[in-house]
């Protein structure tokens, strides 16, 4: 009987032994790479052969964190060239990200009994501070290389929002807004841009985000989008010099307020007609005509169109194919729904420094996703948007 059969066999006589899966799973894990090394190598272990390739060269240990707990493993080292199994690559950025995350708020001992069993589902039976040091600094530095790499070309439309999560600060509990911004070049592809993290969505605070994109080379930008946040109008104003678009479901949602519940269908679909108009002037009379005649009956309303027209109707001054994309920020609120699901995983953060490990490294991933799609705007009027005018070489005569 073989050495692997014999510890196999003794394993399945554990039984029920608390510890059996683990085992297994060690054992599993290390006769797969001794089979993988073999079949490299051309020949087993302190076999002779002439069809060697290579060579042992004794192991490194290693701990793996997996659902069963934490395992140790023996890797195989080579004379020739190197090898790490192919089950031990490192976890996507953003799955390191949330594991950091954890793992951190374990260490600075102010986890709860949810985040000690999310230590457990990770597979860590313990956690210590040169294991977060030393994946949190790995991450950092992905994560600070893409939100701070240079913006090259032209971005004529920009989307931003906040989103909030909790953190902890000076033993309370806080909530603090994360802001993304996205924006579309003149290729028509789709970036995050950037991304931070602040204590409010007060003026300063965006004035300095929107600044600090313009300083790793933002411009060309034409139309900002956005929810009506006092903070946000400021700031673009005083950073760009583009048209503000006031999201269409933000002021849909505002417009109904006040309007009774029984009445809010009759209301939308008065307001939805200014929406299906072929042109941006028809568009302005027939606002006009609906305030007018919602007036009467909710002054409030005929109000709040009076005001809002401009900056609710703002995207059709732009290229008509590009309307359907630019007249909310829609394409924001799916990534902060992206980002509520994978925070409320963490429930409340150590720190700052943390929000940003994870929700930037989930940014880096959607931004590599969506280099590989096609295109998400048309090209079709970019190009009209854009500053930089296209060189043209003369002509040369023959």
């Amino acid at each position: 009987m073989t050495t692997a059969t014999m510890a196999l066999t003794e394993l399945a006589e554990k039984g029920a032994d608390v510890d059996v899966l683990r085992q297994m799973v060690q054992f599993m894990a290390q006769r797969l790479m001794e089979l993988d090394v073999e079949g490299r190598c051309g020949a087993g272990y302190d076999e002779k052969s002439p069809e060697r390739i290579n060579s042992r060269n004794g192991y490194r240990e290693r701990t793996w964190d997996t659902r069963a707990g934490s395992v140790e493993l023996k890797i195989p080292k080579l004379r020739q060239g190197s090898y790490f199994p192919e089950f031990l690559e490192p976890r996507r950025t953003a799955e390191k990200a949330l594991t950091a995350v954890i793992q951190e708020a374990y260490v600075q001992g102010i986890s709860t009994r949810s985040v000690d069993e999310l230590v457990k589902a990770l597979g860590m039976s313990g956690v210590s501070k040169s294991q977060v040091s030393r994946l949190c600094g790995e991450l950092d530095e992905r994560v600070g290389a893409f939100l701070s790499r240079p913006i090259e070309g032209d971005w004529p439309y920009l989307w931003i929002d906040a989103t909030y999560v909790k953190t902890r600060e000076a033993g309370r509990i806080v909530s603090v807004a994360v802001i993304v911004a996205v924006g579309v070049n003149t290729d028509g592809q789709r970036e995050v841009l950037g991304l931070k993290v602040g204590h409010s969505e007060a003026e300063p605070f965006w004035t300095e985000f929107l600044r600090s994109l313009n300083r790793r080379g933002l411009r060309g930008v034409k139309l900002v989008i956005s929810d009506s946040h006092e903070g946000i109008k400021a700031a673009v104003a005083k950073v760009f010099k583009a048209t503000w678009q006031r999201c269409r479901v933000h002021f849909m949602r505002n417009a109904l307020a006040h309007a009774g519940k029984t009445q809010r269908r009759m209301v939308s679909a008065a307001i939805g007609t200014v929406f299906v108009q072929e042109s941006a002037d028809a568009a302005r009379t027939q606002w006009r005509s609906v305030a007018d005649q919602l007036r009467g009956k909710f002054p409030k309303l005929g109000a709040l169109m009076d005001e809002a027209e401009c900056d609710v109707l703002a995207f059709m001054t732009f290229p008509r194919a590009h309307w359907t994309q630019i007249y909310s920020t829609n394409p924001l609120e799916r990534l902060n729904a992206e980002i509520k699901r994978r925070t409320n995983v963490v429930g409340i953060f150590p720190n700052d420094a943390s929000i940003t490990r994870l929700v930037g490294a989930m940014m880096l991933e959607q931004n590599d996703e969506w280099s590989l799609n096609r295109r998400y705007m048309q090209l079709e009027g970019l190009q009209t948007l854009s500053d930089t005018v296209p060189t043209r070489l003369s002509a040369v005569a023959r």
